[in-house]
């Protein structure tokens, strides 16, 4: 398996499709019915109200609308990744560890705002990633402030992502302050758009803003999820070091992108801190980042044996915890 997603065959989209249904069957087989949580902004809210006739006879069809959003998140995610060349030759690994590791946790396969999210936010990282030779940068930089904001009403803490797109800019491109500037303009357009129609339609006396609190995280304690955990972090650590091996063989701008992705995981590691939500979908916000690095733990090694054993022990993981101990 490892090695027909290490090559760049035109069928890997299909065999990707596969091998994500079966890892998340149990989304067609045993669908939840999402909940609303302190932290979902208005536009998610009023999504589940559109949803609630067909999911309440029909709740399968929150399985369909997760898995295609992951699906779609893995092949765009490992097509930018490609197109950045940030490995030495193009993979399907990126998409494959995506699907993987959403596989490990229930609630990161699950119908909800931090995944619909996600989607914006690989596109926000895909721009930044192009901004050193944008020919129209004040635009692109408008659409990711624009981006971002627009996530806070489906995930008000996504907000925080704010902070990738200055320290995007910081690496991205030299200081100028109305570039700066920008990426606030873009984020305050759509409340400046919202707040305009609350006005006169006489609605902001009754509106309050979603809740975005300091609290401790909602971790797993069952034994699965630790080990899953355990084995995240192992690929996690030999990852890095693949990484800083390899990087002084890369071009400058691929040096940067990467340390878009690590600027992604440390912000992405602040949300769940600003949530109070009760599951555990909020942390899906680092599975872009975790997964790309995971990659390279399995694409690096020059003995198959280490990539082959820790892809099919999270595999197991993975299918224990989605048909016996959800």
């Amino acid at each position: 398996m490892i090695a027909t997603f290490k090559a760049n065959n035109p069928y890997n989209n299909f065999l990707l499709f596969i091998y994500g249904v079966i890892l998340k069957f149990t989304l067609f087989l045993k669908p939840t019915i999402p909940q609303l949580q302190p932290s979902d902004g208005m536009l998610y809210k009023y999504l589940l109200l559109f949803l609630k006739p067909i999911g309440t006879g029909a709740p399968v069809i929150y399985g369909f609308l997760a898995y295609a959003l992951l699906f779609v998140q893995a092949i765009s995610f490992n097509a930018i990744v490609n197109t950045q060349r940030m490995l030495q030759k193009p993979t399907y690994l990126i998409g494959m560890s995506y699907l993987l590791l959403t596989s490990l946790f229930s609630d990161w396969s699950s119908f909800s705002s931090p995944l619909i999210v996600n989607t914006v936010l690989i596109l926000v990282w895909s721009k930044l990633c192009k901004l050193h030779n944008d020919p129209s940068p004040k635009t692109s930089i408008f659409n990711i402030g624009l981006a971002i904001g627009a996530t806070a009403f489906f995930y008000f803490p996504a907000l925080i992502f704010i902070l990738l797109a200055l320290f995007g800019l910081a690496v991205a491109r030299p200081f100028k302050m109305t570039e700066w500037l920008m990426v606030f303009v873009g984020v305050s357009t759509p409340f400046y758009f919202f707040g305009s129609w609350l006005f006169l339609t006489n609605n902001y006396k009754f509106y309050h803003l979603p809740a975005a609190t300091i609290s401790l995280p909602v971790l797993y304690q069952t034994r699965w999820a630790i080990v899953a955990i355990i084995l995240v972090l192992i690929c996690l650590f030999l990852g890095f070091a693949f990484i800083q091996n390899n990087l002084r063989r890369q071009v400058v701008q691929t040096r940067k992108s990467w340390q878009l992705v690590y600027l992604y995981l440390v912000v992405a590691a602040f949300i769940p801190f600003l949530s109070n939500s009760t599951g555990f979908s909020n942390w899906i916000l680092m599975a872009v980042p975790v997964s790309m690095i995971m990659a390279c733990a399995l694409f690096y090694p020059e003995k198959r044996w280490f990539p082959l054993s820790m892809h099919w022990a999270m595999v197991l993981v993975a299918l224990a915890i989605s048909y016996f101990f959800p």
